[in-house]
């Protein structure tokens, strides 16, 4: 297989394709992530990683660029990483007690050869508590993370009831789902 890169600052992706034992280099790809005006929410994350391989493309010569995006959806409105604490405990508070669906869109990309696809999962929230709220965001500071939350840490074990899905999707990368796709890519 050729060289890979993850074109991605997010240390849950490294993390996830290390545990699949990939060897990989990163390089940040550093660009606008302002949502197109009009376009449905389900179809930014693939906009976006398709925008983040471009982003690194000559940079890489024959390698294989791996870029994602995720987003978490509300009742079909994107729910972005939070400003500050107040804006997290708002954000967790819509979560609370509902569904909400994260979609992760993933680009492979090897010179002119192109593979994007997307991976939606649906996770429903417990009815969470004011004091289980202010817990999480003053000890965890999810500020950068998409819809305010990780599930991997102490709120997905407290307060998520049960997933639709790719758990690892949740996490920013659906990586069963991408090792399929680099075998299909080569």
């Amino acid at each position: 297989m050729s060289k890979l890169i993850l074109a991605s600052q997010s240390p849950r992706r490294k993390q996830l394709m290390e545990m699949a034992e990939l060897s990989f280099e990163v390089l940040i790809a550093d660009v606008d992530e302002t949502n197109p005006p009009g376009m449905p929410g389900q179809q930014v994350p693939e906009h976006l990683a398709r925008k983040k391989a471009d982003a690194v493309r000559h940079l890489t010569n024959d390698a294989i660029v791996i870029a994602a995006d995720t987003v978490v959806l509300l009742d079909d409105q994107i729910l972005g990483k939070p400003t500050d604490a107040d804006n997290a405990i708002h954000i967790l508070q819509q979560l609370s007690g509902r569904m909400h669906t994260v979609v992760t869109g993933v680009c492979i990309r090897k010179g002119e050869q192109e593979r994007s696809f997307s991976i939606t999962t649906e996770v429903y929230f417990r009815k969470l508590s004011t004091a289980q709220i202010e817990h999480y965001v003053s000890h965890y500071k999810p500020f950068d993370k998409a819809g305010a939350y990780a599930i991997q840490e102490w709120i997905g074990v407290t307060g998520i009831e049960k997933i639709n899905g790719d758990y690892y999707n949740v996490m920013g990368l659906p990586i069963g789902t991408l090792l399929e796709e680099l075998v299909a890519f080569n």
